[in-house]
C-alpha cells in the first residue's frame, strides 16, 4: 500500500498538490462566509432567509448556481457521449427550469412578503388551511433533497478518487468534502450559501467552458473534430428505426414499447425529450427554490437569472461545450471501437488512464468521460486539473448546500414546531434547524453511501418528485378552483405513479408489467398527468370553504396583474410557449434530424454539424426569445408593484 501512494506521488504528485491547494484556498473562502453569516444570523429569517434581503447580483449567481448541479458538470456530457444528440436536449433546460421561475418566483415573493411566509409549507398551509398539505410538502422537500443531495456527495468522493489516481477512497473523500460543507452551511445559514454560491456559478460555467476548449484543442481543432464525427455515424451499430446513427438522430415520435428505456435507436423519442424536460422542470418547482424567493431583496433579480444567466449563458455554454466533451469522448480514446477502427482520427490520450475500460461498452461507468478529460491536462498544466476539479467540486456543492439549508429549515418549522414542540421561540428554531441541516447530511450520506444502483434509483425520483409541486403552486398563483383536498390527493397519486413508472417500482416494488419509462414517457410525464387529473377531478367535487385563496388571489390581482395594454397578448404568449416545447424539443423535433441535411451524409452537414446540433441551437436561441418575451414583456419576472 505505501509502495503505491509513493508511486502515485512520484508520478502525479505536482498535479495532486495543485487540487489540494485549489481546495484549500476554496474552502477558507467558504468557512469565512460560515462566520460572518453565523455572526449575521441573528433570528430565523435571516438564518433561514437571509433576512430577506439577498442583494440581485447574489441572487442571481447562487440560484443559477443551485439549479445547475454536479450532474450537469460529471454526468450530462457522459450521456451524450453515450446517447448521443438525441439525449442532448436534456441540455435545453437550461430554458425549462427558468420556465418555472418565470410561473411562479415572483408570485411567491409577493405572497412572501404580504404574509411574512418562511417556508413554502406555511404558505400552503395557510392557503388551504391544511395540516395534511403541511407535512406532504415537507416529504416532497425530503423525498427531493436527500436522494439529490446523496447524489452529489457520492459524485464529489467519486471526482476526488478518479483525480488523485486512487490516493483517496470515495468514502473518504466523500465525508470529508461533506464535512467542510456541513460546517459552513450549517453555522451561516442562506446567507452563506448564496455568496458561496455566487462564486460556485461562475466556477461552473468556466469549468464546462474550459473542459469542452480543452477537447477541441486535443482533437487538433474542430475540423478534425468534425471529421471524427462524421466517421463515427458510419460505423455507429445502434440504429434508428429509419436507419440512422442514434448519435445523430431521433428515433421517432414515440415508441409502443412497455419498457421505453430498451426502445429501437435508443430511449430519447420526441416524447420522451420533453416528458423529461417536464421531469428536470421539477428542480425549480422544489421546496427550495420557494425559499429563494422568499429570500430575494426584490422581484427584479428574477428575470435576469431566468433569462440571461441560466437560459442565456448556461444555455450556449451547455448546447454547445458540454455537446462537444460527450462526442469528443470518442476521439480521445475513450470508445476502444473508434480508436480501433479509426486510428487516423482518433487521439488514444485516454488508454492509458481508463486502464482498458470502454466507456462505451461498460454500462454506467460513462461519468468517468469527464473526470479523465480534466487528467488528460495534467502532463501540461497541473495547475488547470487542480482548478477544474475545484469547479466540478462547487458544480456537486451548488445545489448540496442550498438543499440542506432549506430542507433542515422546514423539517425544524413545519414538522418540529407544529407537531412536536408548539412553543419553540425564535433563538431554539436556529439551534433546531442546524441540528436538521445535520441528520438530513448523514441521511443522504447513508443513502450516498449505499450501493451504486440503488443510489441512481433514488437520484433519478428525485426531480421528477419535485414536479409534483405544479398543481399546489398552480392554485397558489393562479387557479383559485383547485381545492385542498384536490391537491392533497394529486400530490399523493403523483408520487404513486412517478415511483411506479420509474426503476425503483420495477425492481425494488416487484412490479414489471410495463417497464420503466412507458411508451417512452419520462415518469415526470405520467407522475404530472396523474398528479393534474387527479387534482382536477377532485376539485370539481369538493368543497373547502375554509381556504384562505380570495384573500391570496386578491393580493395577486392587485400587484402582478398586466396592464390592460398588454393583456392581449395573454393567449398569444400561452400558443407560442406550447408551441416551443412541442416543436423545439418535443414531437416537432424529429424535423431537426433533417432540416439542416441528411444525417447519413456528412457533406450535406452546415458547417460540420449535424442537422439535430443545429437544431438544438436554434431551439436554445427561441428559447431565450420566448423567455425573455414571458419575464420582462409580460411582467412574469419583473417589478409591476
Amino acid at each position: 500500500m505505501t509502495d503505491t501512494i509513493s508511486l502515485i506521488m512520484l508520478v502525479h504528485g505536482e498535479k495532486i498538490a495543485w487540487v489540494f491547494v485549489c481546495l484549500v484556498l476554496y474552502w477558507a473562502y467558504c468557512v469565512f462566509w460560515g462566520v460572518r453569516g453565523s455572526i449575521r444570523a441573528r433570528t430565523v429569517a435571516d438564518y433561514l432567509l437571509a433576512d430577506r434581503n439577498l442583494p440581485t447580483g447574489v441572487f442571481v449567481l447562487a440560484v443559477t448556481a443551485t439549479s445547475f448541479s454536479g450532474w450537469t458538470f460529471i454526468g450530462h456530457p457522459g450521456l451524450i457521449y453515450r446517447d448521443g444528440l438525441p439525449y442532448g436536449f436534456a441540455s435545453l433546460y437550461a430554458v425549462t427550469i427558468p420556465f418555472t421561475g418565470v410561473l411562479f418566483l415572483k408570485r411567491q415573493w409577493l405572497l412572501g412578503r404580504h404574509f411574512g411566509f418562511i417556508t413554502p409549507a406555511e404558505m400552503f398551509a395557510h392557503y388551504f388551511q391544511s395540516r395534511l398539505i403541511r407535512v406532504l410538502v415537507v416529504v416532497v422537500a425530503l423525498m427531493f433533497s436527500v436522494p439529490y443531495l446523496g447524489l452529489q456527495l457520492r459524485a464529489a468522493g467519486f471526482l476526488l478518487n478518479v483525480i488523485t489516481h486512487g490516493l483517496l477512497a470515495v468514502e473518504f473523500g466523500m465525508w470529508v468534502l461533506t464535512m467542510v460543507m456541513l460546517s459552513y452551511v450549517a453555522s451561516g445559514g442562506l446567507r452563506t450559501v448564496a455568496h458561496v454560491g455566487a462564486l460556485q456559478a461562475l466556477m461552473i460555467g468556466l469549468g464546462i467552458t474550459l473542459i469542452g476548449l480543452a477537447t477541441l484543442i486535443l482533437m487538433d481543432g474542430w475540423a478534425n473534430f468534425t471529421a471524427a464525427l462524421a466517421a463515427l455515424i458510419q460505423t455507429d451499430p445502434l440504429r434508428t428505426p429509419a436507419g440512422h446513427s442514434h448519435y445523430v438522430a431521433i428515433p421517432g415520435v414515440i415508441q409502443f414499447v412497455a419498457d421505453g428505456s430498451r426502445a429501437a435507436g435508443g430511449a430519447w423519442t420526441g416524447v420522451m425529450n420533453l416528458s423529461y424536460s417536464l421531469g428536470l422542470m421539477g428542480i425549480m418547482a422544489s421546496p427550495a427554490f420557494t425559499m429563494w424567493a422568499f429570500a430575494s431583496r426584490s422581484p427584479r433579480a428574477f428575470a435576469p437569472q431566468q433569462v440571461w444567466a441560466s437560459a442565456g449563458v448556461m444555455g450556449l455554454i451547455l448546447v454547445v461545450f458540454s455537446t462537444v466533451q460527450g462526442l469528443g469522448g470518442h476521439f480521445l480514446g475513450a470508445d476502444r471501437a473508434f480508436l480501433t477502427l479509426h486510428e487516423d482520427l482518433a487521439r488514444p490520450l485516454m488508454v492509458q488512464n481508463l486502464s482498458g475500460v470502454d466507456l462505451l461498452s461498460t454500462e454506467g461507468r460513462q461519468d468517468l468521460l469527464v473526470p479523465h478529460l480534466i487528467n488528460l491536462l495534467g502532463e501540461d498544466a497541473p495547475w488547470l486539473v487542480g482548478l477544474l476539479c475545484l469547479c466540478a467540486l462547487a458544480a456537486m456543492e451548488s445545489t448540496a448546500s442550498g438543499q440542506m439549508i432549506t430542507a433542515g429549515g422546514i423539517l425544524a418549522r413545519d414538522l418540529l414546531r407544529p407537531f412536536v414542540w408548539p412553543g419553540m421561540q425564535d433563538y431554539t428554531q436556529r439551534f433546531v434547524a442546524r441540528l436538521c441541516i445535520t441528520g438530513v447530511v448523514l441521511l443522504a450520506l447513508a443513502v450516498a453511501s449505499s450501493e451504486g444502483d440503488a443510489l441512481v434509483l433514488l437520484g433519478g425520483l428525485a426531480v421528477s418528485y419535485g414536479l409534483q409541486m405544479w398543481p399546489a403552486l398552480i392554485a397558489v398563483c393562479y387557479w383559485p378552483f383547485l381545492t385542498r383536498q384536490g391537491v392533497a390527493a394529486g400530490l399523493v397519486s403523483g408520487l404513486l405513479v412517478v415511483t411506479l413508472t420509474e426503476s425503483v417500482g420495477q425492481q425494488w416494488l416487484g412490479i414489471g408489467l410495463w417497464g420503466r419509462w412507458p411508451l417512452t414517457i419520462h415518469a415526470a410525464g405520467w407522475g404530472i398527468a396523474a398528479n393534474l387529473l387527479v387534482a382536477v377531478v377532485v376539485s370539481l367535487f369538493s368543497r373547502d370553504g375554509a381556504t384562505r385563496r380570495e384573500e391570496f388571489h386578491a393580493v395577486l390581482r392587485h400587484h402582478a396583474a398586466l396592464p390592460p395594454t398588454r393583456r392581449r397578448w395573454i393567449k398569444p404568449a400561452w400558443v407560442l410557449t406550447v408551441l416551443w416545447f412541442l416543436v423545439a424539443l418535443g414531437p416537432g423535433a424529429v424535423l431537426g434530424n433533417y432540416l439542416f441535411g441528411d444525417p447519413d451524409r456528412p457533406a450535406s452537414w452546415w458547417f460540420g454539424m449535424p442537422s439535430l446540433w443545429l437544431w438544438q441551437i436554434l431551439a436554445w436561441l427561441t428559447g431565450v426569445g420566448l423567455l425573455w418575451f414571458l419575464a420582462y414583456f409580460l411582467g412574469m419576472g419583473t417589478v409591476s408593484i
